[in-house]
């Protein structure tokens, strides 16, 4: 692909912060913003360390395992769906598959209550911009890993494929979280989007408290009845109801989700 994942990340962040300062949507963010060193933190952990030292050894490891399940379900690797399908087909497919897989373990985070314990990372972002898309908890990587890998497994993506499955949402989780005012039209009711996007991140209980789970596509919100979006104005408040409960700094969110262990 001549760029490693990380690269593309660095690539990506830096595009997106010039479009913020050059077309910001609200009042643009200092560089030196409150919390700037807090979630270039979480960049450069969920970005590249954590997903490149572990979470690579992992889900090689899982995707391994599940297409010795599909084997030795009797589905051979030629019999798998998509095995002769050309690489345009594969990372688009899969993307659909993965996209729909991800809105239900999103779904999950929400419902789940130890799940939510660690969504609440973040959703403790008070105001959006690109860099929120990497300010998480590092168990989400794991979460969402494991769900994506069974696809993965029974579609026989290729290695080619794996590259655009994983760059391409990336891109589409900065313009989601990202201050710059975009609208879509009526691809809304197809694609995710900042305006819709910011309902998610809402912290009242307007429209419910879980809303928007969609991350490339918003059609699965729309079918199911989880959509949420009142076009004339914007969420008073971004957070979660009792956010104040949250440390401020990095290493406090990274350690406080795992009180549940206790």
């Amino acid at each position: 692909m001549g760029l490693e994942y990380w690269q593309y990340l660095i690539l990506v962040s830096v595009a997106f912060a010039i479009w913020e300062k050059l077309q910001p949507w609200h009042r643009p963010h200092r560089l030196l913003r409150r919390g700037w060193l807090r979630d270039l933190g979480f960049l450069a952990f969920n970005g590249h360390v954590f997903k490149a030292m572990l979470v690579g050894g992992y889900l090689g490891w899982l995707y391994r395992a599940f297409v010795d399940l599909v084997q030795r379900s009797g589905i051979t690797v030629e019999a798998r769906v998509g095995a002769d399908w050309p690489l345009w087909l594969h990372v688009v497919a899969f993307l659909v598959l993965s996209d729909f897989v991800e809105w239900c373990t999103h779904n999950l985070l929400h419902r789940v209550p130890w799940l939510w314990t660690f969504h609440k990372v973040h959703h403790a972002i008070p105001r959006l911009d690109w860099a929120a898309n990497f300010h998480f908890h590092w168990m989400e990587i794991l979460i969402y890993s494991t769900t994506k890998a069974l696809p993965l497994a029974w579609l026989g993506v290729p290695p080619d494929a794996v590259f655009w499955i994983y760059v391409l949402p990336t891109a589409w989780g900065h313009f989601n979280h990202a201050n710059v005012p975009v609208g879509i039209g009526p691809l809304r009711f197809v694609f995710n989007s900042p305006r819709m996007h910011q309902w998610h991140h809402d912290a009242s209980a307007e429209g419910g408290v879980a809303k928007n789970f969609g991350i490339v596509l918003s059609v699965w919100d729309w079918l199911f009845g989880t959509a949420y979006w009142p076009r004339n104005r914007e969420p008073e408040r971004l957070g979660y109801p009792g956010d104040e409960e949250m440390p401020q700094h990095f290493g406090g969110q990274m350690v406080w989700p795992l009180r549940w262990l206790e």
